[in-house]
């Protein structure tokens, strides 16, 4: 008997021709979203592995406490420094090896710091006195470095903060801005970062009226999300304008954490966006850099820094700017231009700051402190001074503005504050601000008017004016 034969009729043409779109449809679709996740907007971060173990959302406000509104806008489209992030495992890995390496240096090890009591925390030395350490040849010659009056924490949050081996610290003071999560933390970050919030009373009676924390709870080894709570007892030890004290854990940060290798700053107005880990490795590590810090985003120079902060009224005390510029004029500050690479500005944006310990960038931001206590805490202002006069020299990694505004979100201050002070405490606020006011004016009304021919800063401000005001 003859067999059948049995024929499989083909697709016809325009069948095959729309599986063939729609295959290279997923591909170029795929493609796409690989490059987006790899690649940010505007090409100035790229990620070897877009795909890192990511964790959930590690905690969720109450409606009420609002905290992803007033995000400012970016409008940047270009970066002429793009940053590259390894694969998460591999930085794991080798961020880990360093910490626990014992011989690498520590603060503890390789400065030592004056001891003793003053009226001020960070001890009030002269201008004369304060220049004398910049050249630290030995280190066994101590060096004022804050913490001559106590900083009042408890002892159990301070032997948490001794063990602690890379940190990301933050701080909230008079209820200024509002505690935000890291995002894009990778499984393993929380177990090898610690992450710490300085709250002030004002600051925590926010908390406890947003249902943030429980009222029933002990603040101290509280915690929201990521972070850990530590709660700054009201002292007369410390500063009276909020701003100074926050300038304590922002710029003291090795000697509050001796036991740290690496550590992150970034002030409360900013949410981090990309893994510290990774942060560390591309621009510390990879670099072999002592400290990171973003470029301002509109000022190069640290005089134009320092008039528009006296313009816009970011600082009251007028006569004390220029009594500042002036003394750093005096004593050789530079003007931006005469500088040699790789230091094209003389202003940070100091919102973040990574820092990798040692004897260079503890040293810096000791002296840093000392300056702002002699002024007041606008950080920009003595950031070249220090830089360029310090010795050893610190190896910086001035990255890039649009870097900047692709690894955090810049959000606006709390623009509504609740009332949470009883009658008391808001007459003792009156009384400081009183105080405060008082002091400002005491301290600089028979200061000669700043003109431009009896200046130090005359060649700083001709240069940066050009001819046309000669």
């Amino acid at each position: 008997m003859g067999k059948f034969i049995s024929v499989t009729a083909s697709p016809p043409l325009c069948v095959r021709s729309k599986l063939l779109c729609f295959s290279l449809l997923y591909l170029f679709t795929t493609l796409s979203l690989f490059l987006y996740v790899s690649l940010s907007r505007n090409q100035c971060v790229f990620r070897y592995s877009p795909f890192d173990p990511i964790q959930t959302k590690n905690f969720s406000y109450p409606s009420s406490y609002g905290e992803h509104k007033y995000a400012l806008p970016t409008h940047r489209s270009s970066c002429s420094s793009p940053v590259f992030f390894s694969d998460y495992w591999t930085v794991l890995k080798e961020i880990q090896s360093i910490c626990s390496d014992s011989s690498s240096s520590s603060s503890s090890e390789n400065l030592r710091y004056i001891n003793g009591k003053s009226e001020t925390f960070g001890g009030n030395f002269s201008a004369q006195k304060r220049f004398s350490y910049f050249n630290h040849s030995k280190n066994d010659v101590e060096v004022p470095c804050g913490f001559f009056r106590d900083f009042p924490i408890s002892n159990s949050d301070r032997a948490e903060m001794e063990k602690c081996g890379l940190v990301v610290a933050s701080a909230i003071f008079n209820d200024h801005d509002k505690i935000r999560q890291p995002v894009g933390l990778g499984v393993k970050t929380l177990e090898t970062v610690c992450f710490y919030m300085f709250i002030d009373d004002k600051t925590l009676n926010s908390l406890y009226h947003h249902n943030v924390i429980s009222k029933n709870n002990n603040p101290r080894g509280s915690r929201v999300g990521a972070w850990r709570i530590i709660k700054i007892s009201k002292s007369e030890s410390l500063y009276v304008n909020p701003a100074m004290n926050g300038v304590i854990p922002k710029y003291l940060i090795h000697r509050l954490f001796p036991s740290s290798k690496f550590s992150i700053w970034i002030d409360a107005k900013i949410q981090l966006m990309i893994d510290p880990l990774l942060l560390i490795h591309s621009m510390l590590v990879v670099p072999e850099a002592d400290m990171a810090i973003s470029k301002h985003p509109f000022f190069v120079n640290t005089m134009e820094e320092a008039m528009a902060t006296a313009r816009w009224k970011k600082w009251g005390d007028v006569q004390g700017l220029r009594m500042q510029m002036e003394t750093y004029c005096e004593h050789g500050l530079k003007p931006w231009s005469s500088h040699k690479l790789p230091y094209p500005t003389d202003v940070p944006d100091s919102a973040l700051i990574l820092r990798r310990h040692g004897v260079r960038s503890n040293l810096f931001s000791c002296f840093m402190f000392n300056e702002l206590e002699a002024f007041n805490p606008r950080d920009q202002l003595a950031f070249a001074f220090v830089r360029d006069h310090i010795n050893p020299k610190v190896k910086m990694n001035m990255f890039e503005v649009e870097v900047f505004e692709q690894v955090v979100v810049e959000y606006r201050h709390n623009l509504k504050k609740i009332e949470t002070s009883s009658y008391e405490q808001q007459e003792e606020e009156q009384k400081q601000e009183s105080l405060r006011t008082i002091q400002k004016r005491r301290k600089w009304l028979d200061h000669e008017s700043w003109s431009l021919n009896t200046s130090s800063c005359k060649s700083y401000l001709m240069d940066m004016w050009g001819e046309s005001h000669h």
